[in-house]
């Protein structure tokens, strides 16, 4: 029994000094095994044969791993560059680019480097053949983005940004902005013509910052507009250019409270016999968080009820707000009698393209008076109602600004 014993702890001994071999064996072993290239010989052109070449090889233990390619010349490219890498099995397939541009035609020295935590170093290295290699890089010539400064508030001035550059050949392209805070990133999508994207030829982008979909545009601030084209074997170009964003945001204003005064300024009655006069008096408030533009007529301004506002030289003009009155039974185009949102001596004045605009700014109301004159009967009764209404000019009447405060007008003789 005793001599049973000594053999079972002999057996014991000898399985625990072989396991402790094994691994005093392995930890001294080589951190960098099993490297391999292949194929050895690569046509880089995208035609599917022999673009790449695969290198795998195995660690034995973390390491920093480096791969790089070494010229007749002596000069290195880096595939890889001290990545950290932790022990295990690995594949990646090399198409001859490194750094967004192909190398050239030639016979190359490829190393595969292993540096240890304590700074040991392995590495394997053989050759590689590059032959046929497209190394033409997609340029985006002409590169340009106008205005740089833009202000996303559709008030007609400066809210859209074009963006366009000539292709020169066939490449996915990347367009967006990157923040102040150098990471965030908002895409700009391509306008569709008859160059699809990704085709050689003329591009261009029409950026509005999203807020022709009610969306709020990125933040005030400085950023990179950054354009990224990478071809079919992997070269890569990148443009860039800055565009600043101010008074960015989606414009809200209304009539304050619906409220609309109709009234004959002769006696305060609803009543206007012909030839006299229907005045009205209402208040606009700025509520969004940007101004919000206007031209004239200026507010107190009085028409014929045979006139409009282009017989007042006061033409549409695309992103600016005004007050409109409209009625029962108009003929023509909706709202013919137009005013600006407030008095023009109280709203914040600038030069723009050396054009005087006016602002009612964020928070700000004002009060908006005008009449008209009733020459004759602008419906077959004699009861007519009128209404206001305030509109945003080749942008939209919101719903709750439209057809505001209707009053019934009696047309007397």
């Amino acid at each position: 029994m005793l001599k049973w014993i000594y053999v079972k702890a002999l057996i014991f001994i000898i399985a625990i000094t072989g396991l402790m071999l094994l691994l005093i064996g392995c930890a001294g072993g080589p951190v960098l095994t099993q490297v391999s290239v292949s194929p050895e010989q690569i046509t880089p052109n995208a035609d599917g044969i022999e673009d790449v070449t695969r290198i795998g090889y195995h660690l034995n233990s973390s390491a920093n791993l480096s791969i790089y390619f070494i010229d007749e010349a002596g000069q290195r490219y880096y595939f890889r560059d001290n990545r950290r890498r932790s022990q295990g099995d690995y594949r990646v397939d090399f198409g001859g680019v490194v750094a967004g541009s192909m190398l050239p035609d030639g016979d190359y020295t490829w190393v595969v480097e292993a540096v240890t935590d304590d700074n040991q170093s392995v590495k394997e290295e053989g050759t590689l053949t590059i032959n046929e290699a497209d190394t033409a890089k997609p340029e985006l010539q002409g590169f340009s983005v106008y205005p740089q400064l833009f202000t996303p508030n559709r008030d007609g001035i400066n809210d859209r940004v074009d963006i366009n550059y000539y292709l020169t050949k066939e490449a996915e392209v990347l367009v967006y902005l990157i923040a102040p805070d150098g990471e965030t990133r908002y895409p700009i999508a391509e306008v569709e013509r008859d160059i699809k994207p990704g085709e050689p030829g003329f591009h261009t982008y029409d950026y509005e910052g999203g807020v022709d979909l009610g969306a709020e545009p990125p933040p005030d601030g400085t950023y990179i507009v950054y354009a990224e084209a990478t071809d079919l074997v992997g070269n890569r170009t990148v443009v860039t250019s800055s565009l600043t964003i101010q008074e960015g945001g989606v414009p809200r204003a209304d009539i304050v409270s619906a409220d609309v005064d109709f009234y004959n300024p002769e006696t305060g009655t609803n009543v206007v016999p012909l030839g006299q006069t229907l005045a009205f008096t209402l208040t606009v408030e700025n509520f969004g968080s940007v101004p919000i533009r206007t031209n004239g007529p200026d507010s107190g301004v009085d028409y014929r009820s045979d006139e409009n506002f282009n017989t007042k030289d006061a033409f549409v003009s695309s992103g600016s707000w005004r007050v409109g009155i409209d009625y029962e039974g108009n003929p023509s185009y909706a709202y013919p009698y137009r005013w600006a949102i407030g008095p023009l001596d109280q709203l914040e004045q600038r030069v723009i393209n050396n054009n005087t605009e006016y602002f009612l700014m964020p928070g700000q109301r004002a009060i908006v008076t005008g009449s008209i004159q009733l020459l004759d009967v602008p419906a077959d009764k004699d009861s007519v109602q009128f209404w206001a209404g305030l509109i945003h000019e080749d942008v939209s009447i919101e719903a709750f600004n439209d057809h505001v405060s209707p009053t019934p007008i009696l047309i007397g003789f």
